[in-house]
């Protein structure tokens, strides 16, 4: 028999459904992912020409913490954004996923709470479940924008286990963006309740319609209790990659951290060096990426609207949006979708959004959908997911 442990873990929402999407592609169809934030967008080749150039003779284990050209580049982005960070203060990952792991395992004993809103990034629960913690949630709701509840709210779910407050922002699944006002009552939250702050930050260059990000690690008087979870694979398109780091002026902490990246020995060099490389891209390679996703996020959000009874959010970050179907089971219908829905040969993939609830009943109608497409692609799934409505209806 397999651990409790993995009895318990859910699958991930995001991938749930893929046996139906591959039965579905291995029948002919063609199938339009919006259930996982992969980017389409070309990953830089100076990523592939930094690694074909790299003179080695020996593929040997890297330094546990890093390789030196690249915690100095991750220092720079992080300073010339505005956050303090020295290569000191960081340690590489294999992707954002091992910083969060290392971040609970450092700062959760088994049996702790750590506090996030409803929805969260589903894979959130699988971490849970490995190092022992549970979570502990306050709600936020998509015709509010998903943005923060009153103070009473959140600290009603705040109790005695209760260790660390982990918020992504801009938000995943919601396209939420929050304010300066936001992040510092949640700091003002985690001071008064001396709790560890897991900043998941790692779509901090998708912010849309001028709105401003604002870092945890920006209030100097929460430096001692933030850690900073950071990635490359959204910001440059570089998912496979996988690598991360954490940041944290948090000297124990770091510590912790270090120990953690030795026990795993090292990550991969050849992508340590491609990052480097991708660090040191001109400034305006954000903007052009920015402007791409705007015009995807507007698609998305007129084809939405065209359909009678799908509510949405304005998803001002990130590259998502949560749509509440009218539908009493969001998963039945996706699964529809896949395996009894065609047209033209064509159907679409979808992420259930109950499984980014800790309460599964409250997402049952919703659906997280990732607009990493070509706005053409995006139009085209959104009419497919109205005509799929049309039919499941009279089904």
């Amino acid at each position: 028999m397999v651990s409790k442990r993995i009895q318990e873990m859910p699958f991930s929402s995001i991938r749930k459904l893929t046996p139906f999407a591959n039965q579905a592609k291995k029948e002919g169809k063609s199938v339009y992912h919006l259930n996982i934030g992969a980017p389409d967008v070309v990953t830089p080749k100076a990523f592939f020409q930094a690694i074909k150039e790299a003179d080695v003779d020996v593929l040997s284990y890297s330094p546990s913490q890093g390789i030196p050209e690249l915690l100095e580049a991750n220092a720079q982005y992080f300073q010339k954004i505005g956050l303090n960070f020295t290569r000191d203060d960081l340690v590489i990952t294999n992707g954002g996923s091992e910083a969060l792991l290392f971040s609970l395992l450092a700062t959760t004993d088994v049996g702790d709470q750590v506090l996030t809103c409803e929805p969260f990034y589903t894979n959130y629960k699988t971490f849970f479940h490995e190092v022992g913690v549970s979570p502990t949630t306050f709600p936020t709701d998509v015709k509010e924008g998903f943005a923060l509840p009153a103070r009473e709210v959140i600290e009603k779910a705040i109790t005695e286990k209760t260790k660390a407050i982990l918020i992504s922002n801009p938000g995943n699944p919601t396209g939420a963006v929050y304010s300066k006002e936001e992040v510092r009552l949640l700091g003002d939250i985690a001071k008064d309740h001396d709790l560890f702050i897991l900043a998941d930050e790692v779509y901090r260059e998708f912010i849309y319609d001028g709105k401003e990000f604002t870092s945890f690690a920006s209030f100097e008087d929460l430096a001692d209790r933030v850690i900073v979870l950071d990635s490359i694979s959204k910001r440059f398109s570089a998912c496979g990659a996988r690598i991360g780091c954490t940041a944290t002026k948090n000297k124990a902490m770091q510590e912790a951290l270090v120990k953690l990246a030795t026990g795993r020995l090292a990550c991969p060099y050849l992508e340590q060096v491609g990052a480097v490389a991708l660090y040191q891209l001109p400034d305006d390679y954000f903007d052009q990426v920015r402007e791409e996703y705007t015009l995807r996020r507007n698609c998305i959000e007129a084809e939405l609207a065209k359909i009678p009874g799908v509510v949405t959010s304005h998803s001002t970050g990130a590259f998502y949006i949560i749509a509440d179907l009218p539908v009493e089971d969001a998963e039945d219908f996706a699964r529809f979708m896949l395996t009894d829905f065609q047209d033209q040969g064509e159907t679409v993939m979808m992420a259930p959004a109950a499984g980014f609830y800790q309460n599964t009943q409250v997402g049952k109608s919703q659906v997280r959908l990732a607009y990493v497409l070509e706005s053409e692609k995006i139009a085209r799934a959104c009419q497919l997911i109205g005509l799929a409505l049309e039919e499941y209806k009279k089904r």
